[in-house]
């Protein structure tokens, strides 16, 4: 199957370093402290955030600076193959990790102490660069909460396919390339 065709586009139409029409929406969730919707081409996630608030687990409370949780979920309708994936599957629990760990590193925990802000981030349709998008929505929904940041974090996918770099790959370019996500 050919990713690029001879005339230099991608099977979407776009060039190799074009990015894909972005859409993004705060205040999606009303019950949410903040919440954002965004969506890369195909690719729409929707992220929730809760806080700060008290710690919930006392055993968990930090005297210094806020607890930073995220929970990362895709939707079992977000991609063609309808398979169901068990609540913390390796996946989910490495993109929860990277998610929380990117934005522990913009949060002014300091400003928050002994308390907790939590950050959901589901995916709804997937078609590449979910983990992107997924960062992407969690910074509009913090910002949205506003939760005191050091900066806005902005992610985008990047790889490469027979030495082409293509920006923002999509779901059979991101099983072949190399991708690598580029935050702050």
């Amino acid at each position: 199957m050919e990713y690029v065709s001879p005339e230099g586009l991608r099977l979407d139409g776009r060039r190799p370093m074009e990015m894909r029409q972005i859409r993004a929406e705060v205040g999606a969730v009303s019950k949410a402290d903040g919440s954002a919707v965004f969506e890369m081409g195909n690719t729409k996630v929707i992220a929730a955030v809760y806080g700060p608030r008290e710690v919930q687990n006392r055993s968990q409370q930090l005297n210094d600076q806020a607890l930073v949780r995220c929970e990362y979920t895709m939707s079992n309708f977000s991609t063609g193959d309808r398979m169901r994936r068990p609540k913390g599957d390796r996946r989910s629990t490495e993109i929860s990790l990277v998610i929380r760990q990117t934005m522990e590193a913009c949060i002014l925990t300091h400003l928050m102490p002994r308390s907790q802000i939590d950050i959901f981030v589901q995916v709804l349709q997937a078609d590449g660069g979910t983990r992107s998008a997924c960062i992407n929505a969690a910074t509009l929904a913090l910002a949205d909460a506003g939760i005191p940041m050091s900066d806005l974090v902005t992610s985008c996918s990047a790889g490469y396919l027979n030495s082409t770099p293509l920006l923002v790959l999509v779901v059979p370019m991101s099983l072949l390339a190399f991708s690598l996500n580029l935050t702050k």
